[in-house]
C-alpha cells in the first residue's frame, strides 16, 4: 500500500508538470498575419529546468525536472472565404529527467519519446482579408481581431502499464480568440482561449497493482495571455511575455484530485532577427512568475526558421 501511495502521488507530480510544459506557452504576433501562399519550416529547441510546485501535506521534497523538447513545425497561410488565414503543425519529441524525495526515498524517472501533436487552424476575423504579396506590401496593420482552433490529438507515446508518460492519451482542443493592435513600431497582442479534454480511458489499466480499467478525466482550463512587442528593423523584433491559467483539476474514475488546480502564470522575453533572405533565428526565454501546481521552470528555447512564398502545387 505505501509503495502504491508513492506510486500516486509521482504520477501527480511528473504527469502534471510534463503535460504543462507543452501546453502553456508564449506565442507571441500569433495573430499578425502574412501574405496568402506564404510557407515556413520551424525546427525549435527548448530546455526547461525547474521545481515541482504540489499540495506541501505531501510529504515529498527536493523535486527537480529537466527537458528537452525538440519540435518540428510546418506554417501555411491561405485565403478562407477572403479571409487571411493559416494552417501550423508541429511534431515534438521530447526527454525528461525527472527526481524527488517520496517518505525520505529518493526517486528518479527517465522518459523519452513523441509527445502529442499540435495542429492549429487560425482564421482573421477583423482587418485583416486575404492579400497576395503584392498589396501586402502596401498594407499597413491596425487593429486585427481572429480566432483559432488548436488541436492535440493522442499521438504521443503512452503506455497503459506506466503513470508516468509524455502523451495523454487522450484529445486536447483549444479555442481562442486574439487581438492585435499596431501603434507605429509598437504592437500589443491580447488572446482568451479554453482548454478542453476528452477522457483518458486507460489510465495506468495494464499495471500489476492495478484493478483497471481506470478513467482519468481534467476539467476545462482557461487562459489569457499578453504580449507587447517592437520592431528593431522590418524584420527583426523584440517582445515582453506574459500569461495566466487556471482550472484543468483531474478525476480518476470520478474521485477528484483537487490538489491538481492549476492557478499558474509565467513571464518572459522574446527576440526574433534574420540571419538571410529566407532564414530567421529566434531567441526566448521564461519563468514562472507564480505557481499552484506544476512544473515550476525556467525556459530557454531557439528556434531556426525558413520561409517562402509559393503556390502549392
Amino acid at each position: 500500500m505505501a509503495a502504491m501511495i508513492r506510486s500516486a502521488v509521482v504520477t501527480i507530480l511528473l504527469c502534471g508538470s510534463l503535460r504543462l510544459c507543452c501546453a502553456q506557452g508564449l506565442s507571441p504576433r500569433a495573430y499578425v498575419i502574412a501574405p496568402t501562399h506564404a510557407n515556413a519550416v520551424t525546427l525549435t529547441y527548448q530546455l526547461q529546468d525547474g521545481d515541482v510546485v504540489f499540495d506541501p501535506s505531501l510529504p515529498i521534497a527536493d523535486t527537480h525536472g529537466r527537458i528537452s523538447t525538440l519540435h518540428l513545425g510546418y506554417f501555411h497561410t491561405f485565403s478562407f472565404f477572403g479571409r487571411s488565414a493559416n494552417f501550423t503543425a508541429v511534431l515534438p519529441y521530447g526527454v525528461g529527467h525527472f527526481q524527488g524525495v517520496i517518505n525520505d526515498i529518493p526517486v528518479k524517472v527517465y522518459r523519452s519519446g513523441l509527445a502529442p501533436t499540435t495542429l492549429r487552424f487560425s482564421v482573421n476575423v477583423h482587418g485583416a482579408p486575404a492579400m497576395e504579396p503584392q498589396a501586402f506590401a502596401k498594407w499597413r496593420q491596425k487593429l486585427l481581431i481572429g480566432t483559432s482552433l488548436v488541436v492535440s490529438p493522442p499521438t504521443g507515446q503512452y503506455d497503459p502499464a506506466r503513470f508516468i508518460n509524455i502523451g495523454s492519451n487522450r484529445w486536447a482542443f483549444r479555442p481562442e480568440v486574439g487581438l492585435s493592435r499596431r501603434w507605429g513600431n509598437w504592437i500589443l497582442d491580447a488572446y482568451a482561449a479554453v482548454w478542453f479534454f476528452t477522457p483518458n480511458s486507460d489510465f495506468f489499466s495494464s499495471a500489476r497493482a492495478s484493478h483497471g480499467p481506470n478513467r482519468q478525466t481534467q476539467e476545462p482550463m482557461g487562459a489569457t495571455e499578453f504580449h507587447l512587442s517592437y520592431n528593431v528593423s522590418p524584420r527583426s523584433w523584440v517582445s515582453l511575455d506574459g500569461n495566466y491559467w487556471y482550472g484543468g483539476e483531474t478525476s480518476v474514475n470520478g474521485v477528484v484530485t483537487p490538489t491538481t488546480l492549476q492557478s499558474n502564470s509565467r513571464i518572459g522575453a522574446t527576440g526574433s532577427f534574420p540571419v538571410s533572405k529566407h532564414q530567421s533565428i529566434k531567441v526566448s526565454y521564461s519563468n514562472g512568475t507564480y505557481v499552484r501546481f506544476g512544473g515550476d521552470y525556467q525556459s530557454v528555447s531557439v528556434a531556426w526558421q525558413y520561409s517562402w512564398l509559393r503556390r502549392p502545387n
